[in-house]
């Protein structure tokens, strides 16, 4: 049985419209996701960063994120042939762990919670394939990467991509 791991933000859960709904409130703009082509919130307005990390350590800023279109049937769809590890970054918000746990209880209470990996580095991950939105967690991972199309990533290249859950379907279960 293959392993995958997933991650969480941006893949399982829409951080970015409640990232720019807050920034936008705060600041009186109007950002929208087409102004994040190729770069993070951060990197369009480095002069908010405190502010915009402040919102992500927020202990319940993570709890109330929709759901990718797709994720949690495909998920589903995938655990019934394959070991499904959610794999969440969490080190870098530690203040996330409550929110990000009671999230995926929530809607993918038919996955182990044993499953559920809070990490830092995701080299450690002992899987088949990795599917994130961010390349860095490639650099170490020993099994494939899955690049999931997010706005920050859309210049990214050196990795297969996925651009959406259909697309995680039709890789795996073809």
């Amino acid at each position: 049985m293959k392993r995958i791991a997933i991650d969480m933000d941006e893949v399982m859960a829409d951080l970015i419209p409640k990232h720019l709904q807050l920034y936008n409130e705060n600041f009186g703009e109007a950002l929208t996701v087409e102004d994040l082509h190729g770069r993070k919130l951060r990197e369009v307005r480095p002069h908010a960063v405190e502010e915009l990390r402040g919102y992500l350590s927020d202990p319940g800023f993570f709890r109330d994120l929709e759901v990718m279109e797709g994720a949690q049937d495909v998920i589903q769809e995938l655990h019934e042939d394959h070991e499904i590890f959610i794999t969440t970054a969490a080190m870098e918000f530690p203040t996330s762990f409550n929110a990000k746990y009671e999230w995926l209880k929530e809607h993918f209470s038919f996955l182990n919670d044993l499953n559920f990996v809070f990490c830092g580095d995701k080299g450690i991950i002992n899987a088949d394939y990795l599917i994130d939105d961010n390349a860095r967690h490639f650099k170490r991972f020993e099994g494939t990467g899955l690049l999931f199309t997010s706005p920050h990533n859309i210049h990214v290249t050196g990795y297969e991509r996925v651009d959406s859950w259909g697309d995680v379907r039709e890789y795996f279960l073809k």
